[in-house]
């Protein structure tokens, strides 16, 4: 309850102060690209019912039907030039404060994913993960804050890397977060989330949070 009050204190000072912010992009995007502002793609949420999380448009209409599907490659063909700008500087999440304010989302939790990836979680972290609403971010979200390049260097197949490696490993994190989850932990990810935003290249997770998975990748 404590949680769901500070969700909605924080997301309509959030959207207040931004709110310049939200009209100036709303405009540019209108008038480049493809035309399209806000982008809703379905998820699984809360008690692994569906729902459609907001973002700013930032690729073309039809990228789920090409290239990689739902893995975003860095340098991908299928964003947007200010597109680029808005996921670099991860204003394309803002629109998810509407979420967190409607109740489909938290500030901290498990990252909601597409059907096709919650497909690939085990049966017991399909049970556990989203025993709590989903977070515009969280200890994977951190943990995979440049997923895009990690991907690239990996020297494997990039769909066949996210299934097996990544999808496995966040499984392990969103279990993780669930079983240490308190209001010091989210207070902590918050904090880390902004940090890693103003300085991306100072950043290790592992050392501000106790026994967090091991990662063979």
């Amino acid at each position: 309850m404590i949680k769901r009050i500070i969700d909605i204190l924080l997301s309509l000072l959030i959207l207040l102060l931004v709110s310049p912010l939200f009209i100036a992009v709303a405009l540019i995007l209108r008038l480049t690209g493809e035309g399209e502002v806000i982008y809703k793609q379905g998820r699984i949420g809360y008690r692994n019912n569906d729902f459609k999380m907001w973002k700013f448009a930032t690729m073309v209409k039809n990228s789920p039907n090409m290239l990689t599907g739902d893995v975003t490659l860095k340098d991908d063909p299928r964003v947007l030039p200010f597109g680029k700008w808005l996921r670099k500087t991860k204003i394309n999440e803002l629109p998810q404060l509407i979420n967190v304010l409607k109740g489909d989302m938290s500030f901290v939790g498990a990252r909601p994913i597409m059907k096709p990836s919650f497909d690939h979680y085990s049966d017991e972290a399909k049970q556990i993960i989203y025993n709590t609403r989903p977070g515009v971010t969280g200890i994977a979200s951190l943990i995979f804050r440049d997923e895009e390049s990690m991907i690239a260097n990996s020297g494997e197949d990039p769909i066949s890397f996210y299934q097996n490696k990544i999808i496995p490993y966040k499984n392990m994190l969103d279990i993780w977060y669930q079983n240490n989850r308190s209001l010091w932990v989210d207070f902590k990810i918050l904090f880390l989330t902004g940090w890693a935003v103003l300085f991306p290249e100072h950043m290790q997770v592992d050392k501000y949070f106790n026994q967090l998975p091991k990662r063979n990748f």
